[in-house]
């Protein structure tokens, strides 16, 4: 009888302008802004999420989807099977508009609701989801989360 064995691999990427310094400490919607406010100037929507430790500071960055002009697929399974593999114990959620509009969508209220429900069961919390454009928009800021 054979079984599979599962080895957790991390790829780690040289990047010559990191756009935050590794175990950086995300206490505000501005600091995720501040950092990845670069994006605003993608033409495709990426969904990313910021992995933390206990102390709130970065372990990890993991671009879960790239998307469309206006939409990227988003899956609870992507989120969290990274985020167990890099023993987060919180996350903070971001993506960008490329229209430049911060408002969320429906998709974007209905995406938070079962990535916070997902979490919770997994015992990983979700401190933020922060939509990047001409400006910000924090949903822990304006009460939905």
């Amino acid at each position: 009888m054979r079984f599979r064995i599962l080895v957790p691999k991390f790829k780690y990427l040289e990047v010559k302008e990191p756009p935050c310094p590794p175990f950086k400490k995300f206490t505000f919607p501005t600091d995720v802004y501040e950092s990845f406010r670069f994006l605003k100037d993608e033409p495709k929507e990426h969904f990313i999420t910021l992995h933390l430790n206990g102390s709130n500071k970065l372990v990890c960055i993991d671009i879960v989807s790239v998307g469309l002009a206006n939409r990227s697929l988003v899956h609870p399974r992507e989120v969290f099977q990274s985020a167990l593999l890099s023993s987060a114990c919180a996350l903070i959620l971001l993506h960008n508009h490329p229209s430049g509009e911060i408002q969320p969508s429906q998709d974007d209220f209905a995406v938070t609701r079962q990535l916070k429900e997902a979490g919770l069961v997994m015992g990983i919390k979700i401190l933020d989801h922060v939509i990047i454009g001409e400006g910000y928009y924090s949903f822990n800021e304006n009460g939905h989360l």
